[in-house]
């Protein structure tokens, strides 16, 4: 399928008819965690991501509705080995934040991306919702439309655009970090956050990597990093990415590069004023 000739409303439409799928697949994954269940969680000794049913439940039905009303070139784990400029792949993610959500947290989420192939055959991410059902908190983005966050209560929902924090340097900002169960992993990131100790106001460690994105772009946070995401933080990452990019905030590898859609990566986001000064302890 060649490239499409669309607007950004038309991409940001197709957001929000993403975000009604997620919302629908959270209200299930909500009573499934609300539910009695099992707090013990599984062996991570083979360094691998735990795995609950709602995962297999929230990929079949997200990645049916999909199916079903956005035809596009199919889905990013049935994508052929080369792709040509274009062509374009969803990528629907687990759980994230499923020790959260096992522990009976808030902080977990539901996500999807649209990658498009550039010009170079590179992947890109150019369309991202992130789902928090617990939090009644939605951010969608899509290339060239911005990024919005919805927030629902009792007294109805609220759309606002999101735009970063204006904190120019580490000193006194609020930073978030990410690690994982994986000791070496988690040194780095422990490493990172004792090097940098005594100038941000706060450091923070709640998680999920998608939503601590979005509170970068959103202001919550100043930035965000972590020192190793894997292949399946994949759609979580990608999704928080376009929120963050289209909030005209920065994201990339520590060195600077770009992120690799196909492997594990660190990653460091920021309001795109302190990057600077932060990168100083990333290493």
């Amino acid at each position: 399928m060649e490239t499409r000739e669309e607007t950004p409303n038309d991409l940001r439409a197709l957001a929000m008819q993403v975000a009604k799928i997620l919302e629908q697949a959270g209200k299930h994954a909500l009573q499934d965690q609300l539910n009695p269940h099992d707090l013990h969680l599984p062996d991570i000794s083979n360094g691998r991501r735990q795995h609950v049913e709602t995962d297999t439940r929230v990929l079949r039905y997200v990645s049916a509705r999909i199916a079903d009303t956005m035809r596009f070139d199919g889905f990013w784990s049935a994508r052929p080995a080369t792709s040509r400029p274009g062509q374009r792949y969803w990528y629907i993610g687990k759980v994230d934040g499923v020790i959260n959500f096992i522990r009976n947290m808030s902080e977990w989420s539901l996500t999807t991306a649209l990658f498009e192939f550039n010009e170079e055959c590179r992947p890109v991410p150019i369309l991202g919702v992130v789902h928090a059902p617990a939090l009644g908190l939605t951010y969608l983005a899509a290339r060239g439309a911005g990024a919005i966050r919805i927030r629902t209560s009792s007294i109805g929902e609220k759309r606002e655009k999101v735009v970063p924090s204006v904190t120019p340097s580490l000193d006194g900002a609020v930073i978030s970090y990410g690690m994982s169960f994986i000791p070496e992993e988690s040194k780095r990131a422990l490493e990172t956050v004792v090097a940098m100790a005594g100038r941000p106001a706060d450091i923070k460690r709640v998680g999920p990597a998608s939503l601590d994105l979005c509170k970068v772009a959103d202001g919550t946070y100043d930035a965000y990093f972590e020192p190793m995401l894997h292949d399946w933080d994949i759609p979580a990452i990608a999704a928080g990415t376009v929120v963050v990019w289209e909030a005209q905030g920065t994201l990339h590898r520590w060195n600077g590069d770009y992120i690799h859609w196909r492997h594990d990566n660190d990653v460091v986001a920021t309001n795109g004023l302190i990057y600077r000064d932060l990168k100083q302890y990333l290493s």
